[in-house]
């Protein structure tokens, strides 16, 4: 299946990835490790919800935590677009194409629409947010990875092909894919509206589930310092994956999981690819310089595990190959 960047302006004028809706067991225990090891400023709290951002975020949250008793869900992904304008535009083309849209009330936030897209996946569009001081050269406020910004969301699917098709009708950008050739089927799509390689990322896998959310960190020394924090405070076992660095993308990353299993990336070295002359960059499946240029792969649960969305059931794509991960390239010990 060929994927071709069309050069119309984008039906739906999303801007950039704006935020993360998650349910977690502790308020506490969650706030804890998202402002002193992920380094994220709180914005404001309620008796159930918690609301935080980076310190480069000028806007009230990227990330939003509700307390649950069912269990870790993500509730919602969130998008923004440029103007009120382009909000009801959104909600008209996406109506017009099945989805389940409805007009919602969303603290912080201006006028909101939740989406369900074709295939279960949870969006929130929003065209306004409130505005907090940015918190970038407040330096004594600054802890553990310094998160500076949400930059993308990956999510596993089914059918990869198709979730690949309908953002790029909605106006998102590929940069990069995995595919064995041009015509073939991807096996995972980076897809981008904001300029750098992506906001939103889609891999082959039972879904539809948030794999993992991820931060700008200002450089590698204080994504590894995230790591030590995470350590001395008893986290350690949770740093997932990494410190490495990824193929497409070429990002320095860590991964880490939080007290109730959400995943969430830190990362640096991103680039620039908004000129509509430059082509989408074709991985082969079987190139192990996709996931690991160097060291080790990722453990088995950061291929399996991830985070299911609120009441969406997940369904399950046939001929799944089994991952390259770290127990199948050890020995057994």
């Amino acid at each position: 299946m060929a994927l071709i960047n069309s050069t119309a302006r984008a039906p739906v004028a999303i801007t950039r990835m704006s935020h993360v809706v998650l349910t977690v067991r502790d308020l506490d225990a969650a706030a804890r490790f998202y402002t002193e090891v992920v380094g994220l400023v709180v914005s404001g709290q309620s008796r159930d919800a918690l609301y935080l951002r980076g310190v480069e975020e000028a806007c009230h949250h990227s990330l939003v935590l509700r307390a649950s008793l069912h269990g870790p869900v993500c509730e919602r992904i969130g998008f923004r677009v440029w103007s009120e304008e382009d909000l009801g535009a959104a909600h008209d083309w996406l109506a017009a194409r099945g989805c389940d849209v409805r007009w919602v009330e969303a603290a912080h936030q201006g006028r909101t629409l939740d989406v369900t897209d074709p295939f279960g996946v949870r969006l929130q569009i929003c065209a306004t947010m409130e505005v907090e001081p940015r918190m970038i050269t407040r330096f004594s406020r600054h802890r553990g990875g310094v998160a500076q910004r949400l930059d993308h969301v990956q999510v596993l699917v089914p059918d990869v092909a198709a979730a690949a098709a309908f953002y790029m009708e909605m106006g998102f950008r590929l940069t990069e894919y995995i595919a064995p050739d041009a015509e073939a089927a991807p096996g995972g799509v980076f897809l981008q509206r904001k300029g750098n390689p992506h906001d939103i990322v889609f891999f082959r896998g039972p879904g539809p589930r948030l794999h993992h959310f991820a931060y700008v960190t200002p450089d590698t020394a204080t994504m590894i310092h995230a790591c030590d924090v995470a350590g001395e405070m008893g986290y350690g076992a949770a740093v997932e994956r990494g410190p490495g660095r990824h193929g497409p993308g070429h990002a320095l990353y860590s991964y880490m999981r939080d007290p109730d299993g959400h995943r969430v990336e830190l990362f640096n070295t991103h680039y620039q690819i908004m000129d509509s002359e430059i082509a989408p960059v074709r991985w082969h499946p079987d190139d192990v310089t996709i996931s690991t240029p160097w060291g080790l792969p990722a453990q088995e649960s950061w291929f399996v595990e991830a985070t299911c969305f609120r009441d969406t059931a997940v369904v399950t794509p046939e001929g799944l190959r089994p991952p390259r991960s770290l127990q199948r390239v050890l020995p057994a010990v």
